[in-house]
């Protein structure tokens, strides 16, 4: 229950008279009376009973002076302010925790922290120097730690807040804590980070006093310091965030000043990417730094403008996540092999000649069709093809060897395949054809290691390698040869005769290669075609029309989320400085109606125009320090893409605009 700490203690009177009822019945009911009366009671406990968890204990939390922790604080006995100090340091962890619900427990509290402030942190100073702590003296620090350690973590709950703010001790213990104590020491350095966090804790609403009030009652100097030279990441961090919240404040903007550690502090502590919230930390303070013009307009004198400038479009390159997306805007591309495997009909030899004539018809008919012909759906001859082919095997031999007629030629091709059938298309002109054989192919290479000597008249077998084909050569045709000088009798050579040293080598010009010709670097193993069913190869490959290009792809990068908050504050820090370092030019940008969400800057009115016009020599100076840095990072603005047209657009015209912003 928000607004005050909530407990359920069990009413031990109605839960007594429960039991001495059923005591009474006992004497008098049966057994089962009694377990019935005794489950009753039990399930009316487990409904009323509250869920009670350590240091939730009644006499722990009553609301009352005399309450077992506010009398440990007060005892003086340090034992017993330890036991009550680590109750409440598990009990502030809850926002049911009220500190106004204990009435005296805040003044308790304040005991050991004003101590420490006033004389224990120096005091543990001068008898750390050379040995460790008195047990006392240690064990006072750590009330005084765990005591505020109690105060702000309570303070996270709104009513505590409250209560905090308005106690007359909380102002003056942090005002001391500030100005007093240094982080040299890991006690003094957990204290101070605790005093800063319960200051920002309260600082939503704190009306800081003048710049020009006495140093001690200013917080917003220590705090300076504390951002700038502390070496307490959790200080700094602290320090920066609750200075963001003065400063958020516009009752407090006359504490900023153009030159303040902090802000040279958030700019050294930027390049920090990896350290998310700390560069979050800084880029929050910058942003609200920023956002008050007079700033604006100074800090482009800042030193460290170009760099800064370069960081905030670092951070978004380092946080954007994008995908690669390809197009390929090709159209359909036909290939065929670079190198084309070539076949040619299947020829008789001369020893399946022999083995075929002694056959008698039509059995030899049927052996001579089932080695020239081979059974294909699709296939398609004439029957006069079919008869030529069965007159050149036989006809020159019909004198010993009777042949058959044309018409029975073509009917035994039924009988050899079951799926062909010869018959007449309608023309005109008609065609005798048979469908469903084609004639047998072979590979044109098939016969390229077989021995072309003699004019090709060497009857051997056709070899299976490139070696094989050239001892046979030597052996055969060269070695074998008693004269010392013989001509090249290769296919049609027409090389004068050599002394066989000299044919030897000769020879192997003859020979083809047992491997492909390689491919030049680069080239594919298939070629383009310019369209669908273009005849390859052709005599003249030069004269193919240009085929399309096989491979367009276009390849290119895009977001794939949206940015997350550090690189979206970097945006608006970025974008309010190009604001104003092109506030006079004529491609100013026109004040932006919606900041999606985040706070913006007051916007420029048509009087503002006018004070532009009339702008001093150092704001003239600023502006064009301005473009100048925009103009040094529009390179890499150019890599930062954002999925948000509108967020996007503002990264092009920054771009447009730093092209010109020498000028």
């Amino acid at each position: 229950m928000r607004g005050g700490f909530c407990f359920f203690p069990l009413n031990s009177d109605k839960m007594t008279s429960v039991f001495q009822t059923n005591i009474g019945r006992q004497a008098t009911a049966p057994t089962t009376s009694y377990q019935q009366s005794y489950q009753q009671s039990q399930a009316y406990a487990a409904q009323h009973r509250p869920t009670i968890t350590d240091d939730y204990e009644r006499w722990y939390t009553e609301n009352v002076p005399s309450n077992r922790m506010l009398l440990s604080l007060r005892s003086g006995i340090d034992s017993e302010i330890s036991w009550a100090l680590d109750r409440l340091c598990r009990l502030c962890n809850n926002e049911q925790f009220v500190l106004a619900a204990i009435p005296g427990l805040t003044d308790a509290l304040f005991v050991w922290p004003d101590w420490f402030v006033g004389t224990g942190a120096e005091e543990c100073a001068k008898k750390a120097s050379l040995f460790a702590l008195p047990k006392t003296l240690e064990k006072h620090r750590r009330h005084a730690l765990e005591a505020m350690f109690i105060l702000k973590n309570s303070a996270v709950n709104d009513a505590n807040a409250v209560e905090l703010a308005t106690h007359p001790r909380t102002r003056s213990l942090i005002l001391l804590a500030l100005h007093r104590m240094k982080p040299d020491s890991d006690a003094n350095t957990e204290f101070l980070t605790y005093i800063v966090e319960l200051l920002q804790q309260i600082s939503g609403t704190l009306v800081l006093p003048p710049p020009d009030s006495p140093l001690l009652a200013n917080p917003v100097p220590p705090l300076q310091t504390l951002a700038a030279t502390a070496s307490d990441r959790s200080l700094i961090i602290s320090s920066l965030r609750t200075l963001m919240l003065q400063m958020a404040n516009p009752a407090n903007i006359a504490h900023l000043t153009p030159d303040t550690p902090a802000l040279s502090a958030a700019i050294r502590y930027l390049p920090l990417l990896s350290d998310k919230l700390l560069v979050e930390t800084c880029l929050n303070y910058l942003y609200t730094h920023l956002s008050h013009p007079p700033m604006t307009k100074a800090f482009l004198l800042h030193p460290e403008l170009a760099s800064t400038l370069k960081l905030l479009v670092i951070i978004m390159l380092s946080e954007q996540v994008e995908e690669t997306i390809s197009i390929n805007i090709a159209g359909p591309v036909h290939t065929a092999p670079a190198v084309a495997e070539t076949s040619k009909d299947y020829e008789l030899s001369q020893e399946e000649l022999e083995r075929l004539l002694p056959i008698p018809e039509p059995q030899r008919c049927y052996e001579w069709m089932k080695i020239m012909f081979d059974a294909r759906p699709d296939g398609e001859l004439t029957q006069v093809e079919v008869w030529n082919a069965y007159r050149e095997a036989f006809y020159f031999h019909k004198e010993r060897y009777p042949v058959l007629a044309a018409s029975d030629v073509i009917k035994n091709v039924n009988a050899v395949f079951d799926q062909a059938h010869a018959m007449v298309l309608p023309g005109p002109p008609q065609r005798f054809i048979v469908r469903g054989v084609e004639r047998r192919k072979v590979r044109s290479d098939a016969d390229k290691f077989k021995c072309r000597w003699d004019r090709s008249e060497c009857t051997t077998e056709t070899f299976a390698s490139a070696g094989e084909l050239y001892e046979h050569v030597l052996a055969a045709h060269i070695d074998a040869h008693p004269d010392p000088e013989l001509p090249c009798t290769w296919s049609s050579c027409t090389h004068p005769p050599l002394p066989k040293s000299h044919l030897r080598g000769h020879v192997l010009t003859h020979l083809p290669s047992s491997q492909p010709a390689p491919l030049q670097p680069g080239q594919q193993d298939r070629i383009t075609l310019p369209s669908e069913g273009f005849p390859n190869p052709i005599s003249n490959p030069t004269s193919r029309p240009v085929p399309p290009v096989r491979d367009a792809t276009i390849t290119y990068k895009q977001p794939s989320v949206d940015p997350p908050s550090n690189a979206l504050t970097a945006l608006l820090c970025i974008r309010v400085l190009f604001r104003v370092a092109f506030a006079s030019a004529e491609a100013a940008p026109r004040a932006d109606d919606d900041h999606f969400g985040f706070p913006g800057i007051i916007e420029d009115t048509g009087e503002d125009e006018e004070l532009t016009n009339g702008a001093s020599d150092s704001e003239k100076r600023g502006e064009r320090r301005g473009r100048k840095a925009f103009t040094g990072v529009r390179h890499l603005l150019e890599g930062v893409r954002i999925r948000d047209e509108t967020l996007m657009e503002w990264i092009t015209e920054m771009v447009d605009a730093g092209l010109d912003g020498t000028t």
